[in-house]
């Protein structure tokens, strides 16, 4: 999948130059461009964005203010004319920090950068303690041991983790995540979830109890779950010996 592409600037060649140096990189999209961040807001609550290209120097409110108030903001890759707004940019967990005007060599580097990111971000690792799956949310990184997950809930454009002792919210698709979960240690009952086998209390034909929640099996789900959990109640070195069968 391309990777979704918003570009936010007051100037309309700003835009088109970058528009011409991501036509240029058959991995990135142009989703949507905006003039300004009121607009900008509107259509990151209306479609899907992995990049923000956001200018500082804007109407009514700054690039950096606007980024600010975003709880859960997208990548983002400032192009600006302004060297001293770097620092208090790169506060703000930024990809990079381009100065207009942008050569296409500068915005490759970037773009790499950003690539190497999310792969980073996406690696499953496996050490002598066990596998550890690392995340961005909140601005920063999250190594998780995903023994310690219990189920993945997806809520529009993010999914939340569900731990033991917290939850966490991450900007994902939940298939896209799921495909980093090893399949011998999580199934997915529904469009929305994705469970830890190893943390199932008791099961029937429409519901999973996990986490002390009752969670349901989507209809074109359900037999590909119930063939998955009769195997793995019939092992005896599973921990889930304490399900119970369908009803």
């Amino acid at each position: 999948m391309k990777v979704k592409c918003l570009i936010v600037d007051d100037e309309p060649l700003a835009i088109q130059l970058i528009q011409n140096h991501l036509s240029q990189l058959d991995a990135f999209e142009v989703v949507a461009t905006c003039p300004n961040a009121v607009e900008a807001l509107n259509v990151l609550r209306s479609m899907p964005v992995d990049l923000l290209f956001l200018d500082i120097k804007m109407p009514r409110i700054t690039g950096l203010d606007f980024l600010k108030t975003l709880q859960q903001p997208p990548a983002v890759i400032i192009t600006t004319a302004y060297r001293e707004y770097a620092i208090e940019g790169y506060d703000l967990d930024l990809i990079d920090y381009l100065l207009k005007p942008i050569t296409f060599e500068r915005f490759l580097k970037a773009t790499e950068r950003y690539l190497q990111r999310m792969t980073a971000i996406t690696q499953v690792e496996t050490g002598a303690q066990g596998d550890f799956i690392n995340i961005r949310a909140d601005r920063k990184f999250h190594r998780l041991d995903l023994n310690e997950i219990i189920w993945v809930e997806s809520v529009k454009d993010y999914i939340v983790i569900h731990l033991h002792d917290r939850q966490i919210t991450a900007k994902y698709k939940i298939g896209d995540f799921e495909s980093l979960l090893p399949a011998t240690s999580f199934l997915r009952i529904h469009r929305s979830f994705i469970v830890n086998i190893n943390k199932i209390q008791a099961f029937t034909f429409s519901e999973i109890e996990i986490g002390g929640k009752q969670i349901p099996i989507g209809t074109n789900y359900r037999d590909d779950v119930m063939v998955k959990l009769q195997i793995a109640t019939q092992n005896p070195s599973s921990s889930k010996k304490s399900a119970k069968p369908p009803r």
